[in-house]
């Protein structure tokens, strides 16, 4: 199955933005339960927002207030607008699709192989 296709992961400097982009040609992103997930090298892959096909939005509490979660349907694309980024942001970031509902890794079928996102002090 071809995976998500992520984009827009870079370094800045802290306090900085970035906006993520996940996109998949032929994938209809309406009827999914969407997130994006995050992992820092040698850690644990976290959650980090999710968005429901009825638009409704959870976010980590590391990240309330300072990331957004939002998608376009009709371009079948999928965002996280990153602001004030911490170094403690720094990790490679996953959007991730389920069919059925919002849960933990497992519950996500289809999954993009990451953007590396990298925020210096």
């Amino acid at each position: 199955q071809v995976p998500l296709v992520e984009s827009g992961g870079g370094s800045v400097q802290a306090g900085g933005s970035l906006n993520l982009s996940c996109t998949k040609s032929g994938f209809t992103f309406r009827p999914y339960f969407m997130a994006w997930f995050r992992q820092p090298q040698g850690g644990e892959r976290e959650v980090v927002a999710t968005i429901d096909p009825d638009g409704a939005t959870t976010y980590a509490d590391s990240v309330k207030g300072r990331f957004i979660i939002s998608k376009d349907n009709p371009k079948n694309s999928l965002y996280l607008h990153m602001t004030s980024l911490k170094p403690e942001d720094t990790a490679a970031y996953y959007c991730a699709a389920s069919q059925y509902r919002r849960g933990f890794q497992s519950t996500y079928a289809t999954w993009g192989q990451g953007t590396q996102v990298t925020v210096s002090s």
